[in-house]
């Protein structure tokens, strides 16, 4: 008895040392800053999720849902009260909500080569 409890232990610190040693979970995102208009400036880059999944970060800032509150935006800086439009990147790039925009969408460095490889899958024939 005695050693199935001391086993139950060692299991329990192991699996309590390989969760804690775990990265949080990032990904790939279009980031949108929707607080002077509909056409904001943008950017696909890696964002950070919580522990919770109840915020993410993004450059060294939180943002939290808005909950189905904000006008074309779904995330709010938690400092500035800035709202943002943060959603997965699409595969054929049209990521703005108005694709008639000129702006131009930044691609991180860091993330550029995994992007286009991965996401816009650029060089490959469409099946």
């Amino acid at each position: 008895m005695r050693r199935c409890l001391e086993e139950d232990i060692d299991g329990l610190r192991a699996k309590s040392e390989s969760h804690a040693m775990r990265q949080p979970r990032s990904r790939i995102m279009y980031i949108e800053n929707k607080s002077g208009g509909l056409n904001g400036s943008a950017r696909i880059g890696r964002v950070t999720f919580s522990k919770t999944g109840k915020s993410l970060t993004y450059a060294g800032r939180t943002f939290q849902s808005l909950k189905g509150r904000g006008f074309k935006a779904n995330f709010f800086d938690v400092e500035t009260g800035e709202e943002f439009w943060i959603s997965g990147p699409r595969k054929d790039g049209q990521d703005r909500l108005y694709p008639e925009s000129t702006r131009t969408v930044e691609v991180d460095a860091d993330v550029a080569e995994e992007y286009w490889r991965d996401i816009r899958v650029l060089g490959r024939a469409s099946a």
